[in-house]
């Protein structure tokens, strides 16, 4: 009884999406490593309260979703477990708060190291993850979410994770959060082209609702040009060898994946296109970080 309610929280905190915290913790650090400023205590850190705030953010999408009404019989995506009662809301709420402290409490050592810039953030991230589908107005349901994903998952999380090594922002390190911003998006924008038909029943007005399923798939092509735009420009204008353009290497599955976007006949198939997705994001991460490290 008990691994099979370790199972219905470890599908509920959705691992398959992990890769959106991992990889933005990756990459930073591989950035720092090369400019001989990598702190391995920092470093790890930052990637527990990285999983931790998106685990606690899942868990808030798993309880909002639920109170507003967004998952229903209809649904093709992936099994939530408030909407399905294998978890109380209550339980889910206490979950996602448990969550989020633990990540401010942990993260209160980066704070000591890098002061109050890394505590402002941390708490903008811890809220923002909240409002993605919580409060009076939810980033999720007005079209915001790809910029806040883009931001905090992006932007944000790689600069941050610089900066608590190196202790200095650059601009090395926004250019690096650029393509891992840009692939974090792509794994929700798979996701709003799945559910587009569910979420205009239950008044979620994603950008897939707002503008249609070809600005969606015009999006997911424009986002991973951008994110191999980013090597060429590291090669090109910051001296880095030839090596950095090993996230090429990764170009066939994502030329897999713009046929999946484009051409699905099945909906129910983009779940795999997601999983995928994310795949795809660590592979390019990895890739990149040795080539910024190499």
């Amino acid at each position: 009884m008990k691994e099979s309610k370790f199972r219905i929280w470890l599908s509920a905190a959705r691992p398959q999406t992990l890769a959106a915290s991992i990889v933005p913790v990756m990459v930073g650090a591989s950035l720092a490593w090369s400019h001989y400023a990598f702190r391995a205590d920092t470093t790890l850190v930052a990637l527990l309260c990285a999983v931790l705030i998106q685990v606690g953010t899942n868990f808030a999408n798993d309880y909002y979703d639920f109170k507003k009404g967004a998952d229903t019989d209809d649904r093709i995506g992936f099994e939530r477990a408030t909407a399905l009662g294998l978890i109380s809301p209550k339980a889910m709420l206490t979950a996602t708060y448990v969550t989020m402290g633990l990540a401010l409490l942990i993260g209160l050592y980066l704070v000591w190291v890098g002061g109050w810039i890394i505590l402002l953030i941390g708490i903008l991230s811890l809220l923002f993850g909240i409002l993605y589908t919580g409060g009076p107005y939810p980033l999720g349901y007005n079209g915001l979410g790809d910029i806040f994903v883009f931001i905090f998952f992006g932007i944000i999380a790689v600069m941050g994770t610089y900066y608590v090594n190196a202790l200095e922002w650059s601009t090395t390190s926004f250019l690096a959060s650029l393509p891992v911003g840009a692939l974090c998006v792509n794994i929700l924008v798979v996701n709003n082209l799945r559910d587009i038909d569910q979420d205009k029943v239950s008044g979620k007005r994603t950008l897939g609702v707002l503008f249609g399923e070809k600005i969606l798939k015009m999006e997911y092509l424009g986002l991973l040009f951008l994110a191999f735009l980013i090597p060429v420009i590291f090669y090109h204008f910051y001296g880095y060898g030839l090596v950095i353009m090993l996230p090429y290497l990764s170009l066939p599955l994502g030329w897999r994946l713009i046929k999946q976007v484009y051409y699905h006949q099945d909906k129910r198939n983009l779940n795999k296109t997601l999983e995928r997705t994310a795949q795809f994001m660590i592979l390019f991460g990895f890739l990149f970080s040795v080539g910024i490290i190499l």
